[in-house]
Parts: structure tokens; sequence; C-alpha cells
């Protein structure tokens, strides 16, 4: 009954990634869009600074969840620690803890990076696109980034309840 139940999850799952991908190509397809009024309307160095931006805004994203990720299954493992955890395997999770909290200090740096990057380029193209085509231009980045999020977001639940699965299909003799 418990294996049914993870079962049916991880396909209301997938079935969610496969309607967030879609989204994501109509956001692609919006993306090269607005790619090419940027293009036609900025000049060259302008356009390069954007492409710059949108390309190094998926990175940057990515990355932040990523190590977000990471170093909460590294808690997640501190917190199953106990008297009968080896040094060695407390030093190496206290090292990766470590590790990875500044690695996502400095990714957390290159964001901020990128927000100021992100005024900059939105100055740049009030100076050629209309009061609404600038909204969609920021809708865009938003739209972008919260894709992003789901999708990594639904990549982890969809992991999880696989492990689950596996871990309870294993258990049973």
């Amino acid at each position: 009954e418990l294996m049914a139940s993870l079962q049916c999850r991880l396909q209301e799952l997938w079935e969610e990634q496969e309607l967030v991908l879609l989204e994501a190509r109509e956001c692609a397809k919006w993306g090269e869009e607005l790619e090419a009024l940027v293009q036609e309307l900025c000049k060259p160095n302008e356009f390069e600074r954007y492409l710059m931006f949108i390309g190094d805004l998926e990175k940057v994203v990515s990355l932040l969840l990523c190590l977000s990720s990471r170093l909460a299954r590294v808690q997640n493992a501190m917190s199953r620690m106990d008297g009968n955890t080896e040094a060695e395997e407390k030093q190496s999770l206290n090292e990766r803890h470590r590790l990875l909290s500044q690695q996502r200090e400095d990714a957390k740096d290159l964001k901020e990076n990128l927000d100021r990057r992100e005024r900059v380029v939105s100055g740049i193209l009030a100076k050629y696109l209309t009061e609404q085509q600038l909204q969609d231009y920021q809708h865009f980045v938003q739209v972008k980034t919260s894709l992003l999020i789901e999708q990594k977001n639904l990549e982890e639940q969809i992991r999880f309840f696989e492990e689950q699965l596996e871990n309870l299909e294993q258990s049973i003799p």
C-alpha cells in the first residue's frame, strides 16, 4: 500500500515536471523573441550585456539551488549523527558542511552582483523599450527564475520519492 502510494506520488511529480518543462520551453521561446527585439533596438555592446546577464541568471540561480540542496542533504546527514557515528564520518560531514556553506556564501555574492547587473540592463532597456515591453522583460526574468526554482524543487522531490521507494523495495523480503 505504501509502495503504491509512493508510486502514485512519483507519477504525479513526473506529470508536474512535464508541465514545468513545457512552460520552460514556452519561456525560452519568449526569451528568443525578447532577445531579437533587444538586438534590433540596442547597440551591440548593450545587447552583449543583456545576453551575458540572461546567461548568467540561469547559471547563478542554478548554482545557488544546487548548493542549497547539497547543504540541506549534509545537514540532514549531520542531524542523524549519534554516539555510534565514526569520528572520520563526523569530520567528513563537518568539512563538507563548512565547504558548502562557504560556496553558498560565494554564490550569494554572485547573486548580489547579478542583481546589480540586472538593474544596469533594465536601465539600458528602459531607453529603448516601451513601458509594456519593459514590464514584459521584467516578467520574463521573474518567470525564468521561478521556473528554474520549480524545476529544481521537482527534481529534488522526485529523487527523494525514488530513494524512498527503492529503500522500501529493498526492505521487503
